[in-house]
């Protein structure tokens, strides 16, 4: 099969072009500062010069952005201007004046007034709100979202950090962002905790499930998985006195262990306790030897996006200190080994065949019909004790690897990364004009063509980190939000031993 044959011609041609496994020390970060480059050139491309607003992607030639965008890309965008102006790619003044042009065109977009939150999509020529998808025509029902918020939130914060001079501008549109607006004292979870925030809200009546509170139309889902994205939006509503501090612990390590939750991926391992009198179920998953607390779809997106801003591993060495490690270790352990694709990091991105994809690790997320790793979505099942038996062994084919999820990594695995993006880079035609395309296929040689703002922000945002002192987390915090989240964050234990061997972490450069 093709994912027998990767690693093996993989390993043939690092073995003829030469790796990071042989680079000198300084090479490395040579190496990484030449991606940051060129990953910076699309998000020049993809922004618009008149309103600052980048889209939400471009083609691989560089030459065709959408016309929609996101806070998200927004926001990563500006955060991406501060780690291009400290690399030395762009001066302080061009860094300014892009920031502040982006600034502008918030102050003046139209956004939900109450709780100062803005809408999903806008079109980046002009600013308008999109109300007509423009890939297929379909009626948009304008949405605010807590994840998408809370990802420009944070940029601002950085904003607010790196760039003084811009500190009142960026602050104008902050301020105005209460992510209480998006709590919900009432939701509760199976283990008894009351108090997580909504998925997002329509400011219109939407069709389909929503809840009526405030005004406006809430999700009827809530966050309540620990291990995912939108806890950024939970951080920041914490460290600005606008969420109860316990909303962080009322959200589930893992699912209960018992029958009547049998369909989740495993059953999980763990005890109970308590932090700030909340019930919590210290669970955590096992695959192939690894002890980790799972995401909802095991992606590396969800597990590791925020620890860009929040230095979550020194802050809970405990819980995320642990945890990930322990993700990154699962991630390699899975495309190297357990797959055998030669290649790793999987993180929802570009479908190599055409549009998008949820690319993830299945054993180590929790949703059991989880983000697969290869375009044959190739189906984990461990079962669930003795209440559900274990599914086939599944037979991985062609493997689907997303460089930004390499990137997230570094952290953790400087040298295992830096060798992965090496011999991606030189056995594949994965790389372009503006770094690292999308999303490879690893078996096939299949390659997504195409740039997106999110996933080309989160390899600046971790360059910046890597490169520059972690530049993005210094920017982010400040003493308020220090004094806290650490303290909260950091009394917690996750159900992962503190000697765990992660010989996968160890590599290449190391």
């Amino acid at each position: 099969m093709r994912r027998i044959l990767a690693p093996v011609v993989a390993l043939a041609l690092v073995l003829v072009s030469g790796s990071a496994a042989t680079a000198a020390p300084g090479s490395a970060d040579r190496t990484l500062t030449a991606y940051a480059k060129d990953t910076w050139r699309s998000m020049v491309a993809m922004t618009n010069p008149r309103t600052g607003l980048v889209a939400d992607n471009i083609t691989g030639d560089l030459k065709t952005p959408s016309t929609y965008t996101s806070p998200t890309n927004v926001g990563g965008y500006m955060w991406s201007a501060v780690v291009a102006r400290d690399l030395g790619f762009i001066s302080g003044k061009e860094a300014r004046d892009r920031i502040s042009k982006t600034l502008d065109t918030l102050g003046r977009l139209k956004h939900h007034e109450a709780s100062g939150m803005y809408y999903n999509w806008y079109d980046p020529r002009d600013g308008s709100v999109v109300r007509v998808w423009p890939d297929d025509g379909n009626t948009v029902y304008p949405f605010l979202s807590s994840v998408d918020n809370g990802w420009l939130a944070a940029s601002l914060r950085v904003v607010k950090g790196a760039v003084p001079e811009l500190r009142g501008k960026a602050d104008a549109i902050l301020s105005k962002m209460n992510f209480g607006f998006y709590y919900n004292p009432a939701a509760s979870t199976p283990f008894g905790a009351s108090g997580l925030i909504a998925g997002g809200f329509w400011d219109e009546a939407p069709p389909g499930c929503s809840l009526q509170r405030d005004g406006v139309w809430f999700t009827c889902n809530h966050y309540d998985i620990t291990v995912t994205e939108p806890r950024i939006a939970t951080y920041l509503g914490i460290g600005a006195g606008q969420i109860p501090a316990k909303a962080y612990y009322n959200t589930m390590r893992t699912l209960p262990a018992t029958c009547d939750w049998s369909w989740h991926e495993m059953q999980p391992v763990g005890f109970d306790t308590s932090y700030l009198g909340v019930p919590v179920y210290e669970g955590a998953y096992r695959y192939r030897g690894i002890q980790f607390v799972p995401s909802w779809g095991g992606d590396m997106f969800e597990a590791l996006m925020p620890d860009l801003f929040v230095p979550e591993e020194r802050w809970a060495p405990n819980s995320w200190g642990r945890n990930h490690k322990a993700t990154v270790a699962g991630q390699i352990e899975h495309g190297m080994n357990d797959a055998g694709y030669g290649y790793w990091g999987f993180s929802p991105a570009s479908d190599p065949s055409g549009g998008y994809g949820v690319w993830g690790v299945d054993a180590m997320g929790m949703d059991t019909d989880g983000y697969p790793s290869d375009v044959e979505k190739s189906k984990y099942d461990a079962g669930f004790g003795d209440c559900r038996p274990a599914g086939p062994a599944p037979d991985y084919g062609d493997g689907v690897v997303t460089p930004h999820a390499a990137f997230l990594a570094l952290p953790y695995a400087k040298g295992p990364v830096v060798d992965n993006l090496a011999r991606l880079k030189a056995n594949f035609d994965s790389y372009g004009p503006g770094g690292f395309y999308d999303a490879i296929a690893v078996g096939s040689g299949t390659v997504a063509k195409r740039y997106l703002s999110l996933d080309q922000a989160m390899i600046m945002g971790a360059l910046g980190n890597e490169l520059s002192n972690d530049l993005i987390r210094r920017s982010f915090v400040d003493t308020r939000f220090e004094q806290r989240i650490r303290p909260l964050i950091g009394q917690e234990t996750f159900n992962i031993p503190a000697d765990q061997p992660l010989p996968q972490l160890r590599g290449a450069g190391a």
